[in-house]
């Protein structure tokens, strides 16, 4: 039996979200003129809120306007390094370290299962100690330029699951060879936590408290 420790990164492992902030690193470091286009920028994000747009698209969107249509894999995976060394030095929860060291400690495969891009995920994960990172993709020019684009489907709600399967499938898994702990804070998790062997509502948002309530999940507050 495999034993798997998946864990969605935003608001789980860290206390804030990422994506916006990593912009917003990456456009100083950059290209700071960028940060000029950061009220186009909120006008997107509301556009997503009255649901005008998808939350890939304004995922596309964001990434256009403080990275620019095409950018460099070195140069992305230069300001991906400093911003994972920013969030592990002040966007890290505590009980998140505690948990990610006793899951390590039981012999346990870490997972980071995350709607977040990879591009700068990894750099976060490998300071973790994650074995595996499933998260949305970018597009990679045969240039070697990251496309303001996701590859494959945004890794967010049942997407996630699906891609968790797939993950499982490219590596020989079979899902009842397979001990599976998740950990969360939203309620757009719901598919994978229902799939889970013990599912975990981290500090979680108040709909999905409520759900865990209603489910008999057990809620960390990390």
């Amino acid at each position: 039996m495999t034993e798997l420790a998946i864990y969605d990164m935003d608001r789980t492992i860290t206390r804030t979200g990422t994506y916006t902030p990593f912009l917003l690193h990456a456009a100083f470091r950059l290209a700071p003129w960028r940060l000029l286009l950061v009220p186009v920028l909120l006008a997107a994000m509301l556009a997503y809120a009255a649901k005008a747009i998808s939350r890939g698209r304004l995922k596309e969107v964001a990434h256009t306007l403080m990275l620019g249509r095409h950018c460099a894999a070195a140069d992305l995976k230069r300001v991906a390094e400093s911003f994972a060394d920013r969030t592990l030095a002040g966007n890290i929860r505590p009980g998140a370290l505690a948990g990610i060291s006793a899951d390590r400690a039981a012999g346990r495969r870490l997972v980071m299962a995350t709607a977040s891009y990879r591009l700068y995920v990894e750099a976060i994960a490998a300071r973790l100690g994650f074995d595996d990172v499933i998260a949305t993709g970018s597009i990679i020019g045969l240039d070697d330029r990251i496309v303001a684009r996701i590859d494959g489907e945004n890794c967010y709600g049942p997407a996630k699951l699906r891609m968790i399967l797939a993950w499982l499938a490219k590596r020989g898994l079979l899902r009842e060879d397979v001990g599976v702990r998740f950990y969360s804070d939203h309620v757009s998790d719901a598919p994978v936590l229902e799939w889970a062997d013990e599912p975990f509502a981290v500090s979680p948002s108040p709909k999905l408290r409520r759900m865990a309530a209603a489910r008999g999940w057990p809620v960390l507050d990390w």
